[in-house]
């Protein structure tokens, strides 16, 4: 996969991130690797039913860029 991705993400673009930045506004840009923290600290919230391809494929991404491809999580 691609590592190449934006230094900011929108939380309100990808609706698990989303749902992760409850406490936050969602509209306001977070940094990647911020994004990345919420997704592998907070994995057990998400619902991998819900991702949509594009949301995917910036796990991945997020993943590649900044856990050496991998997301750890506890489960």
């Amino acid at each position: 996969m691609n590592a190449d991705i934006a230094p900011m993400i929108v939380p309100a673009e990808f609706p698990e991130l989303q749902a992760l930045a409850w406490n936050r506004d969602a509209a306001r840009p977070i940094p990647a690797e911020e994004a990345f923290a919420l997704y592998e600290h907070n994995w057990r919230f998400v619902d991998q039913k819900r991702l949509t391809m594009r949301e995917k494929m910036l796990v991945q991404s997020l993943a590649d860029k900044f856990g050496h491809g991998v997301l750890l999580t506890a489960g």
